[in-house]
């Protein structure tokens, strides 16, 4: 017998009581992802209880049963069976709550959100807590229970405390002093579950199982399609074969579901793909008789039609709208296709013509293109596309209806000024998603007209001022600088802007070459980008800044910008700047210049700006050196302290000169990853299947080491690479313009999913992939990733900071050509490898 009844977080957590994880549970292991989806559902909650107070959002059940070790009276126990990442989660979102209101608005916060919801006041020990987690988890919980500087450290924990940390932060709106105190109502009180209380004596080890026992379950579009035909039971096998059948062959069945879920979104933009049969068995509902299901079934099946050509825009007859839907299927943004499908519906219905739908898509793109420009590629993206079919006028012909509904509000739909100033200062490198970087460099080239052919696949972004600058590089820069200007800011501020970069066929061969060679090289290439470089004489600020100049008069020709109603929004964007701070972890440390050079600003008005507004661990930016700044000043009149010995207790190593440990210091590129203006590029990073699968990727993979990094470094590598093929791994390559090479341990046919610890790049890194291994068992246990990057560390020429086990540090191939670094690296692959043969038996379900 159990007992289960709906409760709230409030519910569960008032009064003397106590929730243990037990040992057999699986450690926190949450990721981004998933805290991302239970914070817009707080945030979504949050909004929707202004106007309907009473709202709630279910999130799943709670599997307790009464601990062994309770007693007649005082503190009631409880094992959590299942749910025990969900109530880890939500106990850690109250505590940044907490924190957040106890810094921003009253400390009274702090004593009110710990006796109510966080701990047992009364009680002595371990028993003060309302959450026991697992035995791993304990430290990092105790430093957020207890507001420790250990507090949003690098374990899963940590980093579920950070990302909400940095949510609230940017939640918080000056203007609203409601904001926050309506985002804890929405956890602590609209959050419902269901709590499933076993019996004393029951085996909640058997319960566990039967639990996580689970096989392959009916998608959405399987339990919508039964449910239609439950509701056909005279006319259902003539539908399923006139209708159905015809719609179940033209899509797959994850396109089935797409389908269904755009159906929706025409309606009501917040509805969750997670929701798709719920929403649409509601809707159906409402329908009495088998025409009307029928009529509906038609309708899909109409709908599929046209979501067919969205997916496969070569099927399009009209030539604009079929060239501008390959370009925004190339873009990759899913969140456009209510609107497409919209688009294309409407040209069916005669409402729209082909070139009205085209001049929308065109709209649609310009407003993605200058949005990647001016750096803010990402802010806000889904919603805005998904609110546009049910928002913008009706009234206005449909291209002018898309026009005018991107260019107002808060959607960063940049103006003519905006982009030009962008172009010069914004590292368009860091920004959008690498593909798309790409893609509209190759749509300027293909703007010229060029006749050589320019395959997007084959093509790679160059620098032609390096990243990594010789002695060479450096004196032509330090040419163009000012008395007090810093080279090393400079190159920053340069490097990564539109200005700098354009496509090559074997961007490893040109690499770090000085510019006389590189010159030579490109303007042989047969590009119109290529040729204009190749026309100058050095390659300094002044012609960086000339070509950006000159790429943003051709991007404002192109790509409309917004109508005249819109407001231009090209200020700094310090909310980048805060996102980022608010991420950087204990233990590391970054300097006014990378800050700078991420929002696309000066080092000076970023220590203003530090200076005399709120921001988050504005103690950790230094100067570049690694020295506090002597201008440096708490916001805090009140505050003395050394913000050295914080750093200090955070993790950050000084030496005899009071200058931080450079290990530790996180640069611009790994800034951006924080601030998610460089979103994961996984799925870019991946081979994918290609036409021309004759190419001997290995062979070029060797033929581009070779070539860059010279016969040393790629004979040693080589040697890794047999080492790691004769111990079970195998190897897969990239398939664009620099072949990368993947160290496999398990594929995708694997049970648990693929694996694999390092890239390789020609241009000269062992990539350790953190990032990804953090959601790949068995190195989702943070132990383990933490054992790889002191394993690495070992070897003569390795410092991965500890503050960069979240991210993709690497170490240069140069470390390789030592035989006994090499051998200490096979080492500990071969102990990477025999962690990641694992039996999946042996894994515990995430619950």
């Amino acid at each position: 017998m159990v007992a289960a009844a709906e409760t709230t977080l409030q519910g569960l957590l008032e009064g003397t009581k106590q929730y243990q994880v037990p040992l057999y549970q699986r450690t926190y292991s949450w990721t981004k992802a998933q805290l991302a989806r239970l914070w817009e559902d707080v945030r979504k909650l949050a909004e929707d209880r202004v106007d309907s107070p009473g709202a709630t959002h279910f999130i799943g059940s709670l599997v307790l049963a009464p601990s062994p070790a309770n007693g007649p009276a005082g503190l009631a126990e409880f094992l959590v069976v299942d749910g025990q990442q969900r109530l880890t989660s939500l106990t850690i979102l109250l505590c940044a709550i907490r924190d957040h209101r106890a810094q921003h608005e009253d400390p009274k916060h702090r004593d009110r959100l710990n006796q109510q919801y966080l701990t047992n006041p009364w009680e002595q020990g371990q028993r003060r807590w309302k959450l026991v987690p697992t035995q791993a988890d304990r430290d990092a919980y105790v430093a957020c229970l207890e507001s420790t500087p250990q507090a949003g450290g690098l374990d899963p924990v940590g980093v579920a405390y950070q990302f909400f940390a940095t949510q609230l932060a940017a939640a918080d709106d000056p203007d609203d002093p409601l904001d926050i105190e309506r985002i804890e109502s929405a956890v602590i009180t609209g959050l419902a579950l269901v709590s499933v209380i076993a019996q004393p004596g029951d085996n909640v080890y058997r319960i566990f199982e039967s639990l996580n026992n689970t096989g392959l379950k009916l998608t959405q579009g399987d339990l919508l399609r039964n449910y239609l035909f439950m509701r056909l039971p005279s006319r259902g096998e003539t539908v399923y074969q006139a209708l159905w059948l015809p719609l179940q062959n033209r899509l797959t069945s994850a396109e089935l579901e797409l389908l269904f879920w755009l159906d929706l979104v025409h309606r009501d933009a917040r509805v969750k793909q997670t929701d798709i049969y719920a929403a649409q068995q509601t809707r159906l509902e409402r329908l009495r008789s088998e025409e009307e299901i029928e009529a509906e079934v038609q309708r899909f099946s109409r709908l599929g039609a046209l979501l067919r050509v969205i997916l496969h825009p070569g099927e399009e007859e009209d030539p604009e709208v079929r060239r501008r839907l390959k370009r925004l299927s190339a873009w990759g943004t899913t969140t456009v296709y209510p609107l497409l499908l919209h688009l294309l519906d409407r040209r069916e219905h005669g409402t729209a013509t082909s070139a009205e739908v085209a001049s929308a898509m065109l709209y649609v793109e310009s407003f993605f293109v200058r949005r990647l420009v001016i750096g803010r590629a990402t802010a806000n993206i889904n919603r805005i596309l998904l609110s546009v079919v049910t928002e913008m006028n009706r009234d206005l012909p449909v291209d002018q209806a898309v026009h005018a509904y991107l260019s107002v509000g808060r959607k960063y739909y940049a103006p003519d000024d905006s982009v030009r100033a962008s172009v010069r200062s914004i590292p368009y490198y860091l920004n959008g998603r690498p593909h798309q970087r790409n893609l509209v460099l190759r749509w300027l080239e293909e703007s010229y007209g060029s006749k050589e052919p320019v395959a997007l696949d084959s093509l790679t972004i160059e620098h032609v001022l390096p990243q990594t600058p010789t002695s060479e590089w450096r004196q032509m820069l330090a040419a163009d600088l000012g008395p007090e200007e810093n080279l090393g800011e400079a190159h920053e501020a340069l490097v990564h802007t539109l200005g700098n970069l354009t496509l090559t066929g074997y961007n490893s061969e040109l690499s770090n070459s000085s510019f006389p060679v590189k010159r030579l090289q490109l303007g042989q290439s047969g590009i119109v980008l290529n040729q204009e470089i190749a026309a100058r004489d050095r390659w300094g600020r002044p012609e960086i800044h000339a070509r950006a100049d000159a790429l943003a008069e051709r991007i404002v020709s192109l790509w409309p910008g917004p109508t005249e109603q819109s407001v231009d929004q090209s200020v700094v964007p310090w909310d980048v700047m805060n996102k980022a701070l608010a991420e950087l972890p204990a233990g590391s440390w970054t300097t006014y210049g990378d800050l700078a050079a991420l929002i696309g600003t000066a080092p000076v008005p970023v220590g203003a700006r530090l200076a005399n507004h709120p921001v988050p661990n504005a103690h950790r930016v230094l100067q570049v050196e690694g020295t506090v700044s002597p201008g440096f000043r708490w916001l805090d009149p009140n505050r003395t302290d050394d913000p050295r010995d914080l750093l200090r207790a955070e993790g950050v190593h000084f030496d005899q000169y009071d200058r931080a440990d450079q290990a530790q210091r996180i640069g611009t590129e790994e800034l951006a990853q924080l601030a998610g203006v460089t979103p994961d590029d996984l799925p870019e990073r991946l081979p994918r299947p290609r036409a021309d699968q004759d190419v001997d990727y290995a062979a070029r993979f060797l033929e581009q080491l070779t070539a860059l990094q010279g016969p040393a470094v790629a004979t040693a590598t080589q040697v890794v690479l047999e080492a790691w093929t004769a111990i079970g791994g195998t190897l897969l390559y990239g398939t664009r313009g620099e072949t990368s090479c993947f160290l496999m341990a398990r594929d995708r046919r694997h049970e648990l999913g693929d694996i694999w610890p390092a890239t390789i790049y020609p241009s000269g890194k062992f990539e350790v992939v953190f990032q990804h291994l953090s959601v790949r068992p068995p190195f989702g246990d943070f132990a383990l990733r933490e054992e790889l990057r002191q394993r690495l560390n070992q070897l003569p020429g390795v410092d991965i900071a500890a503050a960069k086990i979240a991210l993709r540090p690497g170490f240069p191939l140069t470390v390789l050509t030592d035989s006994d670094a090499r051998d200490a690296l096979l080492d500990h692959l071969r102990w990477f490898y025999d962690q990641a043969q694992l039996p999946a038996s042996d894994e515990l379900i995430m619950v």
